[in-house]
């Protein structure tokens, strides 16, 4: 059901503004209900409607500031799709961010991503999905070893592939007026549709260590 998210007021940007550099506890606390309402609230009515569309994605999180500035002058969200895989949402006032990424794997999981590289079939398919993706305009980043991992050879073709120990794919999504209405919806779906052949590949080969 569509019609509940109608964008982030022009007055969140306001708030944020408000919020910058080491805002003291006074400064927090007289904008505290007026960033949740203007903020935080958004997001969450966001994700309830990308969540409404795609069933996958009806597992999600909208934090809350805790006591570090940064979280105050960044609203993240995230949507869980597997064990350390996911997409993250993060409004701030240079706009809105989406990222795709495996992370903080637990212990097994980088052998079994490391595996599934190594493997052609499904090696060849992760290249191929991963240079789509950069197309599309995502920085391709993670935790990435210097060298080769032990037992794999320093020459195989898709060793920059192997030396990951953890996978993203971000980019900013923008700041225009879009923002502030419903269109906000169907960008991020769009760019979620652009990360879901990586994030199932992912699904798919990099499941929970037992």
């Amino acid at each position: 059901m569509r019609g509940r998210f109608t964008g982030w007021p022009e007055q969140a940007m306001d708030v944020l503004w408000q919020l910058q550099g080491e805002p003291t506890h006074a400064t927090r606390e007289r904008y505290r209900a007026d960033r949740e309402r203007l903020v935080r609230q958004p997001m969450i009515a966001l994700l309830n409607e990308i969540a409404d569309t795609d069933p996958r994605y009806e597992d999600f999180s909208v934090w809350h500031y805790r006591t570090d500035s940064w979280w105050w002058q960044h609203q993240g969200a995230v949507i869980r799709l597997g064990r350390k895989i996911e997409i993250s949402l993060r409004f701030a006032l240079d706009g809105l961010r989406i990222q795709g990424a495996w992370w903080y794997p637990d212990p097994g999981q980088v052998d079994m991503f490391r595996k599934a590289v190594a493997s052609e079939g499904s090696g060849r398919e992760l290249s191929a999905i991963v240079e789509d993706v950069r197309k599309k305009g995502y920085d391709i980043s993670g935790d990435v070893m210097k060298r080769p991992p032990r037992g794999y050879p320093t020459d195989h073709s898709r060793t920059n592939l192997l030396r990951h120990r953890s996978l993203i794919a971000a980019r900013p999504l923008g700041c225009e007026e879009w923002l502030h209405t419903p269109e906000a919806v169907d960008r991020v779906l769009s760019a979620a549709a652009d990360l879901d052949a990586l994030l199932m590949w992912l699904v798919r080969h990099v499941k929970r260590a037992t």
